[in-house]
């Protein structure tokens, strides 16, 4: 088998692994040369075009995307038997691959496991558009944006599930421009619904603050993502910080909810407060320590679930929390003077 000859051709280079992470490693470039040479490559040089499952070419793996993907299997195989060998002599560490974990495939997909959870996402905000759309009324001046905003979430829930099913420049990128639209957006209409900037009344003229504050974050995102498409690599340390310092800014507003002093609505008291007011900063901190697993960055289990497939998981219950209290927000009777 192919698979064994690539085994034993990269076993002198094993001892070398420690001195390079993954994909740099002469044991990877060793084996991945072999299977390219021997796998996608015609007797006559030219590459070979077919020999891959009808599912690999359908979710648009090539023979040198196969080759890497055996490849860092054998090499975590035979880190994972060195584990547990004999502890008297030195072992190989399980490493990344091109910043990946070594995950196993299924039909296609490189992370089964977070698509999963990504479409159990996008499955949670399905219910909660429905929800709004079912318990909000017509007239209520919110409803829109917050369909808006379950909309985009859905749609960075989609581009979730395609990016972690197949990892190119073209899905990461979708994913983490529709990941930063859904951020952006939910910092605007907190804004909005924190400090009424929308009209009260159905078909009310929005005012100027209104639509300074929507032209601003408009520009804001259009600049971001300019940035990061012009650039000729990537920035992903402008792209984490940016994200991570709007959902700060989003999670201290809604803290105000409880707590604060604000009017939160127009037909009452600016200190009252409703029953249901923990609900945000209990999502506030559900939400904090499900981000918070992706500090505990390990090899996965089983090479199925690492720390970023179980944040996505810890995700799903917490979303029909935030549309419980969206839609208990809609129906308070502070809203008293608002007329269908």
């Amino acid at each position: 088998m192919i698979l064994t000859r690539l085994f034993y051709s990269i076993l002198p280079f094993v001892a070398a692994i420690s001195a390079s992470s993954g994909d740099r490693s002469p044991p990877f470039q060793q084996c991945l040369s072999t299977c390219v040479a021997r796998t996608c490559t015609e007797a006559n040089g030219a590459p070979r075009t077919s020999g891959l499952p009808l599912v690999l070419r359908l979710t648009r793996w090539t023979c040198a995307d196969d080759c890497k993907y055996q490849c860092t299997h054998i090499l975590t195989d035979i880190a994972l038997s060195q584990q547990q060998g004999s502890s008297s002599r030195p072992s190989m560490r399980i490493h990344q691959y091109y910043g990946k974990w070594p995950f196993w495939r299924l039909a296609g997909m490189q992370e089964p496991a977070s698509v999963l959870f990504s479409v159990l996402n996008l499955a949670a905000h399905a219910a909660g558009m429905k929800k709004i759309l079912k318990e909000v009324p017509k007239y209520f001046h919110m409803r829109t944006l917050y369909l808006v905003w379950s909309g985009l979430a859905m749609n960075a829930w989609i581009w979730s599930s395609v990016f972690h099913t197949r990892d190119t420049p073209i899905t990461e990128m979708l994913d983490y421009f529709s990941a930063g639209l859904v951020i952006l957006y939910s910092l605007f209409f907190t804004v909005v619904r924190l400090f009424h900037l929308h009209p009260l009344m159905p078909n009310s003229p929005s005012g100027p603050t209104y639509r300074l504050w929507a032209i601003s974050c408009g520009l804001m995102y259009l600049g971001h993502i300019s940035y990061l498409t012009l650039l000729p690599r990537f920035d992903y340390a402008y792209n984490m910080a940016a994200n991570l310092i709007v959902g700060l800014i989003h999670n201290a507003l809604w803290l105000l909810y409880p707590w604060g002093s604000i009017r939160l609505f127009p037909g009452r008291d600016k200190h009252y407060r409703p029953s249901f007011s923990f609900q945000p900063a209990l999502f506030v901190l559900l939400t904090t320590l499900a981000t918070s697993l992706e500090l505990f960055d390990f090899p996965p289990w089983h090479r199925i679930i690492d720390a970023h497939a179980l944040w996505h998981l810890a995700t799903v219950p917490i979303v029909p929390l935030w549309y419980d209290f969206l839609v208990k927000d809609a129906l308070d009777l502070g809203w008293r003077s608002l007329k269908m």
